[in-house]
């Protein structure tokens, strides 16, 4: 039985623990600062839940040298991860985040360097399961033109003026509106500005708008810089939201107060349960000296695990990082270093235990 440690009970750390201890593979120990949190999750033999705050450095190093565990689940603010990828690699650890952020990603990898452990930030849905997804495609073509990766976390009935419902952590969603984005155009890297690079499309009939924002593309870019013409990330929600973020973040410049933002959004948009997510990639190239186009669109809605409803993103999210966690520690002497999302393939992640969720809703 693999032994981990989770550390965060918030909305998808609570689900990443729920997953792993009731797959009966795995003793989970979850380390939340709040009683609270704790006290709402589903108990299971195989869990271990500890009062144990994220930015106690000591703490944490008494905790893992106390007990053997073979990895780290980061399911805190990106913000907390450096740390925690920091005590991974003192410990000889595997670590694992959902992390958004590229400077953390950059210094997680820069943690990486000479480990005989995995370091896989941006794991979970965009970064994560998109990039799988995404290279999978890719590797259909005998070259490569143009990227689309689309992903939307939406209420399924939106009844508020920014059609839009708290779905998973209002840290990481200010992050993606307000910091700058990548993207490959012409075969560079290029920064590109959130909010913008705005256009419409439509699935199963609904029309949806489509914006930059930061860290979804994860680590593509780096992946193909200079072999693809166009490649970019984009979020996508009901038409009139992005107008009116922007007002917020960029006109009344709360994107320079974002604690305000914070509170704003906290006390004025509802969370639910009934969304939806919804993933689009379009890859084009030529194939046989002809250009195709292939496509991916998947809608996952919420569904009943261990007796709790669970929504549609913290299904996605955790399965994610479950995933990519499970099929590491089937076989870690493959995984050594810096892993990215790319370096699993699409049918190995859907077949297993944990990425089988994202075919639930065929």
């Amino acid at each position: 039985m693999h032994r981990v440690l989770v550390l965060g009970a918030g909305k998808i750390g609570s689900l990443i623990t729920c997953l792993l201890s009731e797959s009966g593979e795995y003793e989970v120990h979850l380390g939340e600062r709040s009683e609270q949190a704790c006290g709402r999750l589903h108990k299971s033999k195989n869990l271990t839940i500890t009062t144990l705050d994220a930015t106690d450095e000591q703490a944490i190093t008494n905790y893992l040298k106390k007990h053997k565990l073979e990895a780290m689940v980061s399911a805190l603010p990106y913000y907390c991860n450096p740390l925690i990828a920091k005590l991974a690699r003192e410990n000889g650890l595997h670590y694992f985040d959902l992390t958004e952020d590229v400077n953390v990603t950059n210094q997680v990898k820069n943690l990486s360097k000479g480990a005989k452990t995995t370091f896989l930030p941006q794991c979970g849905l965009a970064p994560g399961f998109i990039s799988i997804v995404a290279n999978d495609l890719m590797k259909r073509f005998d070259s490569l033109d143009t990227v689309k990766m689309r992903v939307g976390a939406l209420p399924v009935n939106p009844s508020n003026v920014l059609k839009y419902s708290l779905t998973w952590s209002t840290d990481g969603l200010i992050n993606e509106y307000g910091n700058p984005c990548q993207a490959i155009d012409h075969g560079k890297m290029i920064t590109t500005q959130p909010l913008e690079g705005y256009e419409t499309i439509t699935v199963d009939g609904l029309l949806y708008e489509a914006f930059n924002t930061s860290g979804g593309l994860g680590s593509l870019a780096d992946s193909y810089a200079g072999k693809i013409h166009k490649m970019n990330y984009k979020t996508l929600r009901y038409p009139g939201h992005c107008e009116k973020i922007h007002l917020l973040m960029n006109e009344l410049r709360l994107n320079e107060d974002r604690d305000t933002l914070k509170r704003i959004l906290e006390n004025s948009i509802p969370k639910t349960t009934q969304d939806v997510v919804l993933i689009y990639v379009s890859v084009t190239g030529m194939r046989n000296d002809q250009l195709y186009e292939e496509n991916f669109v998947q809608k996952i809605y919420p569904r009943e695990i261990a007796g709790t409803l669970w929504s549609a993103i913290q299904i996605t999210t955790a399965s994610g990082i479950c995933g990519v966690l499970d099929l590491v520690l089937q076989d870690p002497k493959s995984y050594q270093g810096f892993i990215t999302q790319e370096h699993f393939s699409l049918q190995d992640f859907l077949n297993n235990q944990f990425g089988q969720y994202y075919a639930a809703d065929d």
